[in-house]
């Protein structure tokens, strides 16, 4: 059973899709007894040899990874010219 949260706990964050941008994004719960303060629950499988074919990842109830607020756009990085490139006209 996961523990009930009155607040979330929050942190910022860069995120570089699809504009780079400061955001408030909830975090997991560090001490839920179910991820373990992961925030997912893997879940192994595998293929009809028996081999391992991957991992499914449940997200726990402690967070929600969609929960995020945009504060700050970010200005874009000025592209760096080539060595050796002038805007200079050749004569």
């Amino acid at each position: 059973m996961a523990p009930t949260r009155l607040l979330p706990r929050l942190r910022i964050r860069v995120e570089h899709w699809p504009r780079r941008a400061l955001v408030l994004t909830d975090t997991p719960a560090p001490d839920c007894p179910d991820c373990w303060g992961d925030g997912g629950i893997p879940h192994h499988y595998g293929d009809a040899t028996g081999e391992y074919a991957g991992t499914d990842i449940e997200p726990c109830t402690c967070w929600n990874e969609n929960r995020r607020w945009t504060l700050l756009p970010l200005p874009r990085r000025p592209r760096r010219t080539p060595p050796g490139y002038s805007d200079e006209p050749p004569f």
